[in-house]
């Protein structure tokens, strides 16, 4: 099983008129700290906050009416619980999401407000896939996966397209994009779009520290996990490992992994808030930290902000720094 160009300009013309086309935006600030030019994908302004709006509604808007009827089991830290409330509550299905305890209550309380049940956990000793996969079962109800789904991949796959479109309108040839990854379906989606429509550019996995496993995948040439004792900021980055859909596709097109630390996600987050007026949550920040700091070079860049779903009270310590 793999995702193809096709399954992506397929899921574009299926979210159309729903998801956000968000900007490809470019700040002179940026330019001239980068010293190059540099463009940036504002996920932070799609729908319900984050890029997975886009492939939680190319999932659901494919059920049959039965389907729709006995409603969707997912798991998420909140951006996919927040994309799978939307696209379900927009379909007329009902949706319960298992979520860690310590989620930030900004993405529990939205997740419910668009009308779904949240399931709690402890994501570091209970199984979110299990207890998903058993609610889905006892229900009757569809499992949406947050990354390891073609559908999912190919939906998070437009961010990507858009990017490739958008750069060449603005008459720029993007030596490589940035792109935050967890799981590893938004940049594996993206990638399959980007190289297709821009063979040249190549496309970087960037993750923080201590959930570097792709970066570490690559090296190791194989899928490879995480320390379970590791702890990030980046709530929306925190997969186990590269998913078994993902990392063959990333393997594949992907130019290499970018790792950067929480202080760097942090800093980020305060330049994209003073200087570009962009609000950032840790894990949507991770692009952005990895051009800043200098871990990439190029002459003509994009950068993914995959989401903005940050607590007040976490967002207000951060930037005032």
């Amino acid at each position: 099983m793999t995702v193809e160009f096709r399954d992506v300009e397929a899921a574009a013309a299926r979210i159309d008129g729903m998801a956000v086309r968000t900007p490809l935006l470019s700040f002179p600030a940026l330019d001239a700290r980068i010293g190059a030019r540099v463009f940036v994908k504002p996920e932070n302004l799609q729908r319900t906050g984050s890029f997975k709006f886009r492939g939680a509604y190319n999932r659901l808007a494919q059920l049959t009416e039965e389907e729709k009827r006995a409603g969707v089991v997912a798991w998420s830290s909140g951006n996919h619980a927040q994309g799978v409330a939307a696209a379900a509550k927009l379909i007329g299905a009902p949706a319960a999401i298992v979520m860690p305890a310590d989620a930030p209550a900004i993405k529990v309380a939205n997740t419910k407000a668009y009308g779904a049940e949240v399931v709690p956990y402890d994501r570091y000793t209970e199984s979110r896939e299990e207890i998903a996969t058993r609610l889905a079962e006892e229900r009757g109800a569809t499992l949406v996966p947050s990354f390891d789904d073609e559908d999912i991949i190919a939906g998070q796959g437009t961010c990507g397209l858009e990017i490739a479109e958008q750069g060449k309108a603005a008459g720029v040839a993007f030596n490589a994009v940035l792109v935050c990854c967890g799981g590893g379906g938004l940049v594996a989606g993206s990638a399959t779009a980007i190289k297709e429509l821009s063979p040249d550019t190549d496309v970087y996995a960037v993750e923080p520290a201590g959930f570097d496993d792709h970066a570490r995948s690559f090296v190791a040439g194989e899928r490879v996990g995480n320390d379970p004792d590791a702890r990030s900021i980046c709530d929306a980055l925190l997969a186990p490992k590269p998913g078994a859909l993902t990392f063959p596709i990333n393997q594949r097109l992907l130019a290499g992994g970018l790792v950067v630390t929480d202080d760097e996600a942090r800093d980020a987050m305060r330049f994209a808030f003073s200087e570009l007026k962009l609000v950032c949550e840790p894990g949507g920040a991770v692009a952005l930290a990895a051009l800043l700091t200098g871990k990439l070079e190029a002459d003509a860049v994009a950068v993914v902000i995959s989401g903005g779903n940050v607590d007040p009270g976490v967002f207000a310590e951060i930037i005032s720094g």
